[in-house]
């Protein structure tokens, strides 16, 4: 049996992230166009191109291939009424709230999507790729990826994992998921 290999790939960098924002459906800070196609080399063998249906993470995957799937459990965390709104803003107006959604990973005082929820949805989506084999690239976000790890790992670590704009991890099943660290983030061995 042909195991599965998903690499999940943050978004690459954009303004809500410079300015602690929570985000909205913003574009990426980098001309994305001009380096379309340009990391698509790093594989060895063509993978499966998956993205969230938000545009910066569709302009990233054009970084990699021009034939991203749209996935809708890809997408980012639902922040309801925080949306756009600075961390540091929320600090001084909505202090408890903030730190009632860091606390407890059911609670959304946000009014948008909790924690739980989040990892509810991603590990789905993660079952769902159980069966295909081969590589599979992702696409999303980072409170996407914190999710994925927390399930995988069986850890409620959400909170103490940061993920960087165009960093990647690698999981595998075979049975069950694994997390794998590689020689290269990028680098296929397909």
């Amino acid at each position: 049996m042909q195991s599965t290999r998903l690499t999940l790939l943050c978004h690459a960098r954009t303004v809500a992230q410079k300015v602690a924002r929570f985000p909205t459906d913003e574009p990426l800070e980098m001309d994305w166009q001009a380096a379309s196609g340009s990391l698509g080399r790093r594989f060895r063998k063509p993978p499966l191109l998956f993205c969230a249906p938000e545009l910066r993470t569709r302009q990233t995957a054009r970084l990699f291939g021009s034939d991203a799937v749209i996935v809708e459990a890809l997408r980012d965390c639902d922040f309801g009424r925080w949306c756009g709104e600075r961390i540091g803003d929320l600090q001084a107006t909505e202090q408890q709230a903030l730190q009632a959604w860091f606390d407890d990973p059911q609670a959304a005082p946000h009014g948008g999507e909790s924690v739980a929820q989040l990892g509810q949805r991603v590990a789905a989506w993660l079952t769902t790729l159980e069966a295909t084999p081969g590589h599979i690239v992702a696409v999303t976000h980072p409170f996407v990826i914190r999710a994925a790890l927390t399930q995988v790992l069986c850890s409620p670590a959400f909170n103490l994992i940061d993920v960087e704009p165009l960093s990647s991890i690698e999981l595998r099943f075979s049975g069950r998921w694994r997390l794998r660290l590689a020689e290269s983030d990028l680098e296929g061995r397909s």
